[in-house]
């Protein structure tokens, strides 16, 4: 089964496909520009490369968060548009579940992080054994202060990734808790973890329509939370 792993939902853009765990094409790039600029691009170029078309794609897979609300409606839409067009169905990966992947290979504690503003990390814990990932906590929204606290307490060696993972680490360490940073080639989110990680979704029967395709936020826009507060304050003023 060959899946088109997206993944937008930090500043790094990334496109990959794989086929029963091995990966056949993938692209990346971490400059800066737009995703609604690179992305499709990025996918057309790389299915040309690697003398693939959409017709031979049997899914597509998207990081659905938690990540950049911008970035994850790009990604979404993207995989939407493209799956809707084949008929074909979608995986909606969890972002910090696809950064793990990477890490799959170590003995470690993988601690994902991305920046989510405000002294707090998204962040989900997982022990890599050897290229076995077992999830050890939800994804969720948590401060650095209070992770610092929870892997005190939790042995094995610690490794840090995403783009929050610089942050975290001094934290950590600012809280004399022992860590390191992923090296650079595998501290970004990658659509390849996307991909491999919607390889087990499918084979676990969870792929589901472009329709039923939705988003993660692990809490709301930046713009809901201002429109929350000013009407909060005007029913006040009232």
């Amino acid at each position: 089964m060959k899946i088109l792993g997206l993944e937008t939902s930090a500043r790094a853009c990334s496109a990959a496909v794989t086929e029963d765990g091995t990966v056949l094409a993938s692209a990346f790039q971490c400059t800066g520009l737009t995703h609604s600029r690179t992305l499709m691009p990025m996918v057309e170029d790389m299915l040309r490369n690697a003398e693939l078309s959409m017709a031979q794609i049997d899914a597509v897979a998207v990081a659905a968060g938690p990540g950049s609300f911008t970035g994850i409606r790009i990604g979404i839409a993207a995989a939407k548009g493209l799956a809707w067009a084949r008929e074909i169905p979608c995986a909606g990966v969890s972002t910090l579940e696809a950064m793990a992947q990477s890490l799959a290979h170590t003995d470690a504690l993988v601690v994902c992080a991305m920046d989510a503003r405000r002294s707090q990390v998204y962040n989900a814990l997982f022990r890599a054994h050897f290229g076995t990932l077992t999830r050890l906590t939800p994804d969720r929204a948590i401060s650095l202060e209070d992770l610092a606290e929870e892997l005190r307490g939790m042995e094995g060696n610690k490794i840090v990734l995403g783009d929050g993972g610089a942050l975290c680490r001094d934290a950590l360490e600012k809280s004399q808790v022992p860590c390191r940073l992923a090296p650079p080639h595998l501290l970004q989110q990658n659509a390849v973890g996307v991909a491999l990680t919607a390889e087990a979704m499918a084979a676990a029967g969870k792929l589901v329509s472009a329709q039923e395709l939705l988003p993660v936020y692990l809490r709301p826009p930046q713009a809901e939370r201002l429109r929350d507060r000013q009407r909060k304050a005007e029913a006040q003023g009232r």
